[in-house]
C-alpha cells in the first residue's frame, strides 16, 4: 500500500536549489519581470541545467524505486514562479526523469508558509531570504551554497553526512561556548550532561527519518541476497571526547544509528567530507562551509546562536511518519 503523503519522508525543494536558474534569474534582475516572463514562455522546452541540489534529489527519489509498493519518500516542488513561467521548471523535471508531481506556485512570494502543509522534513532554497523566515517560523530549512555539480549516474549510492549541534540537535551547547568560547567550560558542561539527550534541532526529523528508512534497508539486506543498500548517512561534528558521550546518548534515545561518526576536535571537515563525498552536507557554521563548497554540495541551517533565534522550539511532529517508517522497519 502506498504511503499517503503524511506518513512519508518529505523533501520540498525551491527550483533554484534543484537546477542553475543563473540565466533566467540575469534576465529578471537587468530587464525586469515582464521580460523575464517572455524569457520563460520563449524557453519554456529549453531544459535547465542541473543545479546543486539535483544530485541529491535525484538519488533519494531512487528509494521510491527500491519500494515501488510503498514509495516511502516524496519531492515537492516550492516556487516563486506562477504556474505560467514555472512550467519550463516541469518540462525540465519531466526530461530528466524525476518523479515530482506535486508542487506550489506562489507568484512571487515566499514559499517557507506551506512547509508544513506538505508534511515536509526539509526545504531546500538558494534564496537565503526564504530560509531564514522558514527557520525563524521553526520549520526545517537549508540555504544551498554554490558549488560544483558533479552527478555519477554510476554511482547508486546516496551520502548525506550532517554537523550535528545547532543542526541534528539544538543549540544547546552551542550556547555555552559561545558564551566565553571556552572549550574546558563547554567540555564540561556536556560532560555533566552526558545522560540527558539533546533536544532536536531543525534537522532531526529528517535525520532519524532517514535512519528508520537504513532499518528497512538493513532488514531487507537480510532477507534478500544482493541487495544493495541506498542510503550513507555520517556525523561530522568539530566535537571529541569528553563531549562525544552525550552525542551518543542522543541517538540512543532517538533509536537512530548513522553509518559513520566523526568526532574531529577541531581537524578541518573537509578532509573527511573529501574522502566520502557526499551528495548533500548539512553545517549551521558558514566557516565551515566554506572550505568544502567548492566541491562538496552544502547546505547551511541558518539556526541558533550563532545565526538566528528561532521563534518556536523544532519538535517533530508525532504524526509525521516517522513512527510509521519505524514499524516498517
Amino acid at each position: 500500500m502506498v504511503y499517503p503523503i503524511h506518513r512519508k519522508l518529505v523533501i520540498a525543494v525551491a527550483s533554484s536549489a534543484l537546477f542553475d536558474l543563473s540565466e533566467s534569474h540575469a534576465v529578471f534582475m537587468d530587464k525586469g519581470e515582464e521580460e523575464y516572463r517572455d524569457y520563460q514562455r520563449k524557453n519554456t522546452n529549453n531544459y535547465l541545467p542541473r543545479g546543486v541540489a539535483f544530485p541529491f534529489i535525484r538519488r533519494f527519489l531512487n528509494i521510491n524505486k527500491a519500494y515501488p509498493e510503498d514509495l516511502p519518500v516524496e519531492v515537492v516542488l516550492l516556487s516563486r514562479n506562477d504556474p505560467d513561467t514555472g512550467q519550463r521548471v516541469f518540462n525540465t523535471i519531466k526530461s530528466y526523469g524525476l518523479d515530482i508531481s506535486r508542487a506550489g506556485f506562489l507568484s512571487g512570494k515566499s514559499p517557507y508558509k506551506y512547509i508544513p502543509a506538505f508534511n515536509a522534513s526539509l526545504f531546500l532554497s538558494a534564496n537565503e531570504d526564504d530560509v531564514k523566515q522558514a527557520i525563524e517560523a521553526g520549520f526545517p530549512a537549508g540555504t544551498i551554497v554554490p558549488s560544483e555539480v558533479n552527478d555519477d549516474e554510476d554511482d547508486h549510492e546516496l551520502r548525506v553526512a550532517f554537523d550535528f549541534d545547532g543542526v541534528i540537535a539544538d543549540d544547546e551547547a552551542e550556547s555555552v561556548y559561545h558564551q566565553n568560547e571556552d572549550v574546558e567550560e563547554f567540555q564540561s558542561h556536556e560532560l555533566s550532561r552526558a545522560n540527558i539527550p539533546h533536544k532536536p534541532g531543525p534537522l532531526g526529523d529528517l535525520f532519524k527519518k532517514l535512519s528508520f528508512l537504513q532499518k528497512i534497508e538493513s532488514k531487507r539486506e537480510l532477507e534478500e541476497a544482493g541487495y544493495q543498500r541506498i542510503l550513507r548517512t555520517a556525523i561530522v561534528t568539530a566535537r571529541n571526547a569528553p563531549a562525544n558521550e552525550r552525542v551518543v546518548t542522543t541517538l540512543n534515545e532517538w533509536g537512530v544509528t548513522p553509518d559513520e561518526v566523526f568526532f574531529l576536535g577541531g581537524i578541518e571537515k573537509h578532509h573527511i567530507l573529501e574522502i566520502m563525498k557526499p551528495h548533500i552536507f548539512f553545517d549551521d557554521q558558514m566557516r565551515h562551509l566554506t572550505s568544502v563548497a567548492g566541491n562538496i554540495p552544502s547546505v547551511h541551517i541558518p539556526f541558533g546562536i550563532r545565526n538566528v533565534a528561532p521563534n518556536r522550539a523544532l519538535q517533530p511532529d508525532p504524526e509525521s511518519g516517522a513512527a510509521e517508517l519505524q514499524r516498517r522497519a
